[in-house]
């Protein structure tokens, strides 16, 4: 793999994309799935690639970032709930240096000298499941799950069973209160649960952690009572009126109210204390009886914290500082290649099951190519795995010394598994070539085809009651979908072809869809309304994740404005890219991307049957309609002194002004900190209103 500090802007944007892509990928196995398909330590590592990467060249920020991003869509099952404050996750840390430069950033973002006081808390990282509590005048009236961060599932029944969450709360509880925590299983617990199930042939779990998500996740409730899940409390949502000034006083206002906080939490001032009390909780985990991953940091004062604010992925005032991963040697006997919607070979190492900190794992991704030529990885290889937490490893090295002497270099396959047609890496604008090998075949190809209608339903798009992985499959065998726009034809096609004679097999994925086919059919119809963002993201095109689809329709507003944009910069109006390379966040493969996808007259075509079906994807509401600065196009330039920058643009957008990383002739402010240059200059040129930094600040005290 290329240093980072050697790529140059192209080789930058493609890993990117190819890092967004598969980083999606398994965030779906693990917030969604419960399904993890990688270690956490391999997890972390392409996090911290794409972190590089985006440190390196801040430019090319994909709007799709996994740095923009939590968790994955609730499951289906539950009502859907959309949480008032955003459920969003943490960055990591993986040494003392990286807490480090967590503590300067928010100096330097607070505008804090080294004199200064700041104080953190401290607590163990609980590898459970993430829970929202809402009170409203004291009692527990709903219960959610995170979710993708926006929406959750809701799972009050299940949760009102746990002993430690309590129903009702003293008068002295804030009128309407969010409560966030962690669901959890002992490890008593999780080998009690497990015996009770091998001696009833039921399922036996792989670890606490997915023990405790199918417990919460019974639609019957008394299931999970059964199960004796437990909570520790650590946050808050909404909240009417905040009774304490701290994060370490508002820990004892949860005691003080009966909810379980976790004992080994501190109060603490620098880097070093926080390594000290990292370093004691590592050495004892095993012996806490419950599973953890890390430590999490927070700055102890809430108006820092609300100076600080969040990202799109996470807050600014808090990290998860992890722990080390766990180590393992087994053999690799196959490696298979995998083909996904946008025609990636993705090769997966099939290994000699082996039990590494008490989970058994048979299975890693080997990313591409490269990675495995890099790593010198042949069939037949004792290999060492790592995992941290409780998932499926990566492969960290191969113990050549145990190779055989017949052992030959892997030969990545020429031609796609699936369709037999030609695999290439595309090629960059500097003439090398791209990490990821596709299938030549496009959409003709019917795995990037299967796979295409797979993300179209899936829980992030347009999410049909019904309508999943196995019944695409089966729809697709059966020759009855072929490209979205069929499936809000199948009403009309069983109609051909009435329930009543429809040909199920007894154990097919529709088997047991014969008496319910009224009800997806319901379920299609409920989907013809589907917000933007959904829709677009929903088309599978490169590179457009779930967060660069909500900035894109935030911005245009509908899809018909999107595709115009997008086919005229695909017919080359230097205009029309100028436009959507203006929005901040937008980069040159977002741009290549939708140029690409909405230029083939096929695409266009699929979007227009969508249409002409009935679906028809709605605006998001406005952000912050009610402030001066809502919908306002800001650019920020230049160096600021009172207020950092960072801030500035958070503050903008939490107002609901749209920051731009370019000056156009749609700009409404500029705002000039000293030694601005050629962004000044055009907005002079194009009479764009220009604020200094005391008129800027001026104009929030109005606000």
């Amino acid at each position: 793999m290329k240093d980072v500090n050697k790529l140059n802007k192209t080789e930058a944007a493609e890993e990117l994309a190819r890092l967004a892509e598969t980083i999606t990928a398994h965030d779906q196995a693990y917030h969604q799935d419960d399904a993890p398909i990688i270690s956490d330590g391999d997890y972390d590592a392409l996090r911290r690639r794409n972190e590089a990467i985006e440190a390196a060249f801040p430019h090319l920020v994909r709007t799709d970032s996994p740095s923009l991003r939590v968790g994955a869509a609730p499951a289906e099952g539950f009502k859907k709930v959309k949480h008032e404050m955003p459920m969003l996750s943490l960055a990591n840390a993986f040494d003392e240096s990286d807490v480090s430069d967590f503590i300067e950033r928010i100096r330097r973002f607070l505008n804090l000298d080294a004199a200064a006081p700041l104080q953190f808390t401290s607590e163990p990282k609980i590898d459970g499941l993430s829970a929202n509590l809402r009170y409203e005048g004291g009692v527990l009236v709903r219960g959610t799950t995170r979710g993708d961060g926006y929406e959750g599932e809701d799972i009050t029944a299940n949760l009102l069973t746990i002993a430690d969450i309590p129903k009702k709360l003293p008068p002295d509880a804030p009128a309407v209160l969010e409560v966030r925590g962690e669901v959890y299983m002992a490890h008593k617990d999780f080998e009690d649960l497990n015996a009770r199930q091998t001696a009833s042939g039921g399922k036996v779990f792989a670890n606490p952690r997915n023990a405790a998500a199918g417990s919460l996740r019974q639609l019957d409730a008394s299931i999970t009572q059964q199960r004796k899940l437990r909570f520790f409390a650590y946050a808050w949502g909404a909240i009417s009126a905040t009774p304490h000034t701290t994060q370490a006083d508002m820990l004892a206002c949860f005691a003080a109210w009966q909810f379980t906080i976790n004992p080994e939490w501190q109060l603490l001032g620098d880097t070093a204390t926080l390594q000290a009390h990292w370093a004691e909780i590592d050495a004892k985990r095993a012996t806490l009886g419950y599973d953890i991953d890390g430590m999490v940091y927070k700055v102890n004062r809430l108006d820092y914290q609300e100076r600080l604010g969040f990202v799109s992925r996470a807050p600014r005032w808090a990290v998860a500082h992890k722990f080390s991963a766990e180590q393992a040697t087994t053999r690799l006997h196959a490696i298979n290649i995998q083909v996904g919607r946008t025609g990636a070979l993705t090769p997966v190492a099939k290994l000699e099951p082996i039990n590494v900190g008490g989970v058994v794992v048979s299975n890693a991704t080997l990313h591409n190519a490269d990675e495995i030529a890099r790593k010198d990885i042949r069939v037949g290889d004792m290999v060492v795995i790592q995992r941290a937490g409780d998932v499926i490893p990566q492969v960290v090295r191969v113990e050549k010394k145990h190779r055989a002497k017949t052992s030959k270099p892997y030969a990545f396959p020429p031609t796609c598994p699936e369709c037999g047609a030609k695999a290439r890496a595309d090629t960059r604008d500097d003439g090398t070539q791209d990490a990821v090998i596709r299938c030549s075949n496009g959409f003709s190809c019917p795995a990037q085809a299967r796979e295409r209608l797979k993300h179209f339903v899936s829980r992030n798009a347009f999410d049909i009651d019904g309508l999943g992985i196995k019944q695409i499959d089966e729809y697709w065998a059966q020759g009855m979908v072929r490209s979205p726009p069929d499936i809000f034809l199948l009403a009309e096609k069983h109609a051909d072809n009435p329930p009543d004679i429809w040909r199920y097999k007894k154990g097919d994925a529709l088997g047991g869809l014969k008496e319910s086919v009224p009800k997806l059919f319901k379920a299609i119809d409920a989907r013809r309304t589907i917000a933007l963002d959904r829709f677009i993201f929903a088309l599978g095109m490169r590179h457009v994740g779930a967060i660069s689809a909500r900035l894109l329709a935030r911005h245009y507003e509908s899809i018909e404005a999107l595709e115009a944009e997008a086919q005229a910069i695909a017919e080359g109006d230097s205009a029309a890219r100028e436009r959507l390379s203006t929005i901040d966040g937008v980069g040159d493969a977002l741009v290549d991307a939708l140029a690409a996808f909405f230029g083939e007259a096929q695409n266009r075509e699929i979007v227009a049957k969508l249409l002409a079906a009935g679906v028809a994807p709605q605006p998001l509401p406005a952000l912050a309609a009610d402030t001066a600065l809502a919908g306002k196009v800001i650019v920020f330039t230049g160096t600021m002194e009172k207020m950092k920058r960072q801030e500035a643009k958070a503050r903008a957008e939490r107002l609901g002004a749209k920051v731009a990383g370019a000056v156009s002739k749609n700009t409404d402010y500029v705002v000039a900190g000293a030694d601005a240059g050629s962004k000044l200059k055009k907005a002079q040129a194009l009479e764009v209103a220009v604020l200094d930094e005391d008129a800027w600040l001026a104009l929030l005290e109005t606000i």
